[in-house]
């Protein structure tokens, strides 16, 4: 049906414009008319000349027609005559066939004003409510929902957007809301929603489908909902008592303005969710709101009542009471909290003398550092402190309804059952008991337990106090292993001390025989097998003062990739062709300050270690990387500093480290190896090396899966060093191409030396150098020597450890009588080990124990020739 639409009766009283009527004619009613005017004009012109045939008449018809058709086109190209199908608007006819008149059926059944487009924007159909929302149901053309509603520059960009929508084949929908408006006519604020729908159309023009809907009376009452909950909020925000909420993890949804104000937030963090109940509540307060949990039964909605500190922006405590509720999520597990917040600080509460008592012990409770509880008759937790809270969090258990007893290992909870039980009785038990926690058996705890005597305590047996002992426990441990570590290490640096000395009079001795014979001399191979198994020996000697820190070590910087690069084909040859090797280097590694020879051992020993836990074969990795001092804090590894380090990596797919003995493989002659394999210093000596270089090495396996170690050596910041000049670059050189030395020589040299053996040696090897040598068997020999023969002596070669008197302090007492005499030390111990026992600026020269009968001649003769 169509409906005219009149401007002047539109509820809009705008001006929209309409298109001419002429236009809602089509070309064919014109032309079916002419051709039946033809037909009938010939037949009635036929009858009245008194004829039957038409024939005559034939060239008049094909005449006219040809006229009609003439002024038809020129009625298309003037714009005049359209074809389109102007009975849709009438019946939904015309070449839409029956899906229109489908369509006329379902937009007559929508309630709100609906109208059906072309791809052009033409109404092809609308039905009674829209003809009602135009205000005419008269035969004009109906306008379409844009050219109705788009009365405001708003509106027109709403309705370009639903356009667009359309024209891309989809759905979209827009609010038009239209302010009073004198202008415009609008004497009421209007709101409504227009919904666009493109129809798809496989062979025929685009259709869509607009309605719209009046909201005014939607929008007017969430105006007022919305106002009524802004004045909730408001009235909330400015309540004179604080009130929060938080969500099951903590973090604080909502706070209201008192509240901010109190504590000093800030109100964007609020709001976007950025503070936690831990930033408002001091202590462990925040622990013990999420340890409660929803109320359940005849007990929904209630609140629990706590006394604790908040905590303000610049870190001044506040007194408060919380009535404190916990939402239940579908499973029965805590969602959230509600919190009212009263403030108890001076002057915001008046309170009498005994309810202060009461407010003030109930904030030193939950204030307390350490875990306090009471107990019911049936052993359940009745009350808890924040500290509780806290503990039990730690380890896993909520405290609603739990045991005390569940909170430490099994093997401890019958003693803890029978303490309860005896207390409950009325007996006395005043020792604590030192307990483990549960879980990994690397927590402890020390327990105090009471019965409880006042009478007003309804239903509560036994108080309990917690406190932890974790740390005391890890660094009892800590210092009873460094305590066995140090004495294991004097032990070895005393037995490596000894040794030396019978190793150096051994391979001294071995020297002077081999000098008197020749290679052709049946004894020459005896000598040498001596010699050589001698310095097996002293090998070995090494390895204890490695592990004991006492050994020599000359540092360089090093780059740790470089090294192991270098060993790489080394260590492959080591590990065999069972053993698939990956070396890793780090990206940019930083430098080390460390021996090139005692790294390389190091890494040659766990290398080994790991290829005899594969006897199967499997897989080493050795991996390199900076450790910089921010991730050290969460490595987690007792005992060192946070610092920059160059960690090592070595892992191995073996058969693993029993947890029983992990703590005792550093230990000297202690091997997991079968008797009579292994000497028990490998993984000692590694530990010395380290410990040596200022680094630290941990170890972590488990059975079946592999081991790692891992070394942390500190990072080191070279300092600029100057070029060489071109006379220390000649000098160097001059030095490398001077043939073998001549060690002979001439002086008069005083040796000290305790040791009868390494004494006889090294006079006689002197001797047969040609110098002089005067020999005292202790410190108080030399001196006296000195006191007689202060001219003659030019070199004193002195052991380090003797009885009554040390090298260091004889050297002291000759520097008194002769300042510029020259001195060497021996020793079997490291050169660092009695160096901070003398002045700085004391020079002196250094041969380590066991020497050669040439490296003790070599370092004479330099420090004779003034080296």
């Amino acid at each position: 049906m169509k409906t005219p639409f009149t401007p002047e009766d539109s509820f809009l009283n705008g001006s929209q414009s309409q298109i001419p009527s002429t236009q809602n004619y089509g070309m064919w009613p014109w032309l079916m008319g002419a051709m039946l005017v033809a037909i009938l004009g010939v037949s009635a012109l036929g009858v009245m000349n008194g004829r039957t045939s038409i024939e005559p008449y034939v060239p008049y018809i094909l005449v006219t027609f040809a006229s009609i058709g003439l002024v038809a086109v020129l009625g298309l190209g003037t714009g005049f005559l359209r074809v389109h199908n102007d009975d849709v608007q009438s019946h939904g006819r015309g070449q839409y066939g029956q899906k229109t008149v489908y369509l006329e059926g379902v937009v007559d059944d929508v309630p709100d004003p609906t109208v059906v487009l072309d791809e052009q924007g033409r109404v092809l159909y609308a039905n009674k409510a829209y003809q009602m929302l135009c205000g005419n149901t008269s035969e004009t053309l109906l306008p379409n929902v844009a050219t109705l509603l788009s009365i405001t520059p708003a509106a027109a960009e709403i309705f370009a957007r639903l356009q667009r929508a359309v024209d891309t084949k989809r759905a979209a929908r827009e609010e038009i809301v239209f302010p009073v408006d004198a202008a415009s006519g609008i004497q009421a604020k209007l709101a409504y929603r227009v919904q666009a729908i493109p129809l798809s159309q496989e062979r025929e023009p685009a259709v869509s489908v607009w309605m719209v809907q009046d909201i005014t009376r939607e929008k007017q009452r969430d105006e007022g909902i919305f106002e009524e909950l802004r004045s909730a909020i408001d009235t909330i925000d400015h309540a004179p008592i604080g009130f929060f909420s938080s969500d099951a993890r903590g973090k604080v949804t909502f706070a209201n303005a008192t509240l901010v104000q109190w504590l000093g937030l800030d109100f964007v963090k609020v709001f976007s969710g950025e503070y936690k109940t831990r930033d408002m509540l001091a202590g462990d307060g925040a622990t013990l709101l999420l340890s409660m949990s929803p109320k359940t039964g005849d007990a929904i909605g209630q609140c629990e009542t706590i006394d604790l500190d908040m905590m303000t922006a610049s870190g001044e405590r506040i007194p408060v009471r919380l009535l404190h509720s916990v939402t239940a999520a579908a499973d029965g597990s805590a969602a959230g909290s509600r919190t009212v917040v009263i403030n108890r600080r001076a002057g915001a509460d008046v309170v009498d003398d005994a309810r202060s008592a009461e407010l003030r012990f109930a904030r030193f409770f939950h204030n307390a550092p350490i875990a306090v509880a009471t107990l019911d008759d049936t052993g359940h937790i009745a009350r808890h402190n924040a500290a509780y809270a806290r503990l039990a969090s730690t380890l896993g258990n909520g405290v609603q309804n739990q045991k005390l007893w569940l909170l430490v290992q099994e093997k401890d909870r019958l003693a803890l059952q029978a303490l309860v039980q005896k207390l409950r009785r009325g007996e006395v038990h005043d020792e604590p008991l030192e307990l483990g926690l549960a879980g990994n058996g690397d927590r402890h705890a020390r327990f105090f337990l009471a019965p409880v005597s006042d009478d007003g305590a309804a239903g509560e047996a036994v108080i309990v106090y917690i406190i932890e002992t974790t740390e005391q426990k890890a660094l009892e441990l800590q210092f009873a292993q460094s305590q066995k570590m140090q004495a294991i290490g004097q032990l070895a640096g005393g037995i490596a001390h000894d040794f030396n000395n019978v190793l150096t009079a051994i391979i001294g001795f071995s020297d002077l025989l081999l000098s008197h014979h020749r290679p052709t001399d049946p004894a020459f191979q005896d000598i040498m097998n001596i010699k050589q198994n001698a310095n097996r020996a002293a090998g070995l000697v090494r390895q204890l003062l490695a592990f004991s820190r006492k050994q020599t070590l000359r540092p360089e910087m090093l780059n740790l990739s470089d090294v192991l690069s270098d060993l790489k084909v080394m260590l492959a040859r080591l590990l065999g062709e069972k053993v698939a090797f990956k070396l890793l280097h780090g990206r940019d590694l930083w430098t080390s300050l460390a021996d090139t020879g005692q790294f390389e051992q190091v890494v040659i020993n766990l290398a080994v270690n790991a290829r005899d836990a594969m006897p199967e074969g499997g897989k080493l990795t050795i991996r390199t990387a900076n450790v910089p001092a921010r991730e050290v804090e969460h490595l987690q590894h007792r005992g060192m500093p946070l610092a920059d380090y160059v960690l090592v990596e070595i892992t191995d797919s073996g058969t693993g480290i029993e947890p029983e003995i992990i703590d005792k493989i550093f230990e000297p002659f202690f091997s997991t190896k079968e008797v009579g394999k292994g000497t028990g210093l490998g993984l000692s000596t590694v530990y010395g090396i380290v410990k040596q270089t200022g680094g630290f090495i941990y170890c972590e396996s488990e059975l079946g899966v592999g081991t790692t170690f891992k070394i942390y050596l500190p990072r080191h910041i070279p300092v600029a060093k100057p070029e060489p000049t071109a006379e220390e670059i000649a000098a160097k050189a001059l030095l490398a191409a001077t043939p073998a030395r001549d060690l002979t020589g001439q002086g008069k040299i005083l040796l000290v030396e305790d040791e009868d053996p390494v004494r006889a040696f090294a006079e006689r090897a002197l001797a047969s150098r040609g110098y002089t040598v005067f020999a005292a068997s202790n410190a108080a020999e030399a001196i006296a020597f000195m006191e007689e023969n202060l001219a003659d002596i030019e070199l004193i070669v002195s052991d380090v450890v003797m009885p009554e008197m040390d090298g260091p302090t004889l050297l002291k007492e000759l520097k008194k009588l002769k300042p510029e005499v020259r001195v060497i030390f021996m020793s079997g111990y490291a050169e660092e080990a009695f160096r901070k026992s003398l002045d700085p600026n004391v020079v002196f020269s250094f041969l380590p124990k066991p020497f050669s009968l040439k490296q003790l001649a070599e370092t004479v003769k330099t420090v004779m020739e003034g080296g």
